[in-house]
């Protein structure tokens, strides 16, 4: 692997400002969820989550993937330095991102009656779905000016929009709640919509464009990658939605509704605090790894890279979760949910093999592959699937995380075996340098947890979670000085 560390040290400080955004946001939710259940109460929220679902499986039905798919584009027309050809990029993108927001505006208005009853089982929220089916449109048209920060690399710009409009969510959503109840959940969703909007506008309208006249035709002859892969992401999207409902299903026919909230809050600790890692990388690899789609020594050079990032960023996380797992379940939720303990430290421990997999993923997305990335994750939603039924009947909720770690164990080997067929990918050496102690560490700590008194858990552990810390922060401190990064950030509040 090349010595230049110049990406590496870019996809390290970008981590590390989403990191913190997504820290702040999950900050903002705990005080939103908080005041929420005190002003609302289980009806209320458990309107506001049917709502959100809902909204959510329209959504992911209409949009197209576009707001993934696109990045490439406006990835690679950018770094091209081509100004017309960037500037009609953004312009295709820009209007299919209004006819997909139309499109979930209408499926959500004309079958408003349709979604109350099935989410409801009547009809006494037609009148709400009406009002938010604007959603679909404002939604989509922000995230549409999120690609094009993305695209352009403007990640300050990003990080400084998520978080206005996370605290703009929180001080607009409480009022209404207070002042009316369950009846301000949809105004609350409205609001927070326009606001998004506003914010990206703002930040993307300091992305320097030219006016570019289109015809529908070149809009969508020249926009057919987009919708292509768009559409498999779109696909493959409400396809993992479908297989985790149909888990759940499973779970609770053939265990207990108690089960299918324990399974529900486990792995939502995971994928949220664990998980928070992977969206704060996604926002700059993805644009990154694009760019490089034509350089293949560069685009499987990045891929290691990242590898290294990942492993380096989590392993001291995933170390201390499995030490302070059972704390963290009493504190998110409460001595209830500690049923969930074993099944949340074997999904914590598979992150270590989720990692590598993840990086490989995009691979198909970079290179514009529609049919191959949707063929490659159709075959995950099937063992997924399987592997999750066959689990839960084997070993209960244990067997739930045991799954995890095997179905991200397959599908890092068939990325491997893809990706070097199809890109001439190979591994570097150097990703297995790090991966084996850390690897090792947090086995250990497992091991600890599963088969020992909690009082090993913490003598044992949090010695070893000081090693994996040490071991992550001197290979990062060889490629990019952390000390002074961390110096110059915490000279700003002194200036």
């Amino acid at each position: 692997m090349k010595e230049d560390y110049e990406d590496f040290k870019e996809g390290l400080k970008t981590t590390s400002l989403f990191g913190g955004v997504q820290i702040f946001k999950i900050f903002i939710s705990i005080i939103n969820a908080k005041f929420v259940a005190l002003l609302l109460g289980p009806t209320g929220m458990g309107i506001s989550g049917l709502l959100g679902s809902t909204t959510g499986l329209i959504g992911a039905a209409t949009n197209l993937g576009l707001s993934t798919s696109a990045v490439r584009d406006v990835s690679q027309s950018y770094a091209a330095g081509d100004k017309y050809h960037f500037s009609r990029t953004v312009s295709i993108f820009r209007r299919l991102v209004w006819g997909t927001g139309l499109l979930g505006l209408l499926v959500c208005l004309v079958l408003s009656p349709f979604w109350s009853n099935l989410t409801f089982g009547n009809y006494d929220y037609t009148l709400a779905f009406a009002f938010l089916s604007i959603t679909f449109l404002l939604g989509q048209i922000s995230s549409g000016q999120g690609v094009v920060l993305q695209g352009t690399r403007n990640f300050k710009m990003m990080a400084k929009s998520g978080i206005i409009g996370s605290v703009l969510g929180l001080f607009t959503g409480i009022p209404l709640f207070y002042i009316w109840g369950n009846e301000g959940i949809v105004p609350a969703m409205l609001l927070s919509s326009i606001t998004g909007l506003l914010l990206t506008t703002y930040y993307a309208r300091k992305v320097k464009t030219d006016k570019v006249d289109l015809s529908p035709k070149e809009v969508l002859r020249e926009g057919k990658t987009m919708l292509s892969l768009g559409f498999f992401i779109s696909v493959q999207s409400f396809l993992n939605i479908l297989c985790a409902y149909l888990v759940r299903i499973y779970i609770g026919r053939s265990g207990s509704i108690e089960d299918v909230g324990l399974y529900n809050s486990g792995f939502n600790v995971i994928n949220t605090y664990v998980g928070m890692v992977f969206t704060a990388m996604a926002t700059e690899y993805f644009p990154r790894l694009s760019s490089y789609g034509n350089d293949e020594k560069k685009f499987v050079n990045a891929i290691n890279q990242q590898m290294e990032l990942s492993f380096l960023l989590l392993s001291p996380l995933i170390a201390a979760f499995l030490v302070l797992g059972e704390l963290a379940i009493i504190i998110l939720y409460s001595t209830k949910f500690l049923g969930a303990t074993f099944m949340i430290a074997f999904g914590v421990f598979g992150i270590f093999l989720k990692a590598p997999g993840w990086c490989l993923g995009f691979a198909f997305l970079a290179k514009g592959d529609s049919k191959l990335f949707f063929i490659n994750e159709l075959c995950v939603e099937i063992y997924f699937l399987l592997f999750n039924i066959l689990f839960f009947h084997l070993w209960g909720l244990n067997g739930l995380g045991l799954s995890f770690m095997v179905n991200y164990l397959l599908y890092y080997i068939q990325c491997t075996i893809v990706c070097h067929k199809r890109y001439n990918y190979n591994i570097d050496i150097s990703v297995l340098h790090f991966f084996a102690p850390q690897f090792l560490i947090s086995l250990i700590i497992l091991l600890i947890v599963i088969l020992l008194p909690s009082t090993y858990k913490y003598t044992i552990g949090f010695p070893l979670v000081a090693l994996s810390t040490y071991l992550s922060y001197r290979e990062l401190q060889r490629r990019f000085n952390v000390t002074a990064y961390i110096r110059s950030k915490m000279n700003i509040f002194h200036k």
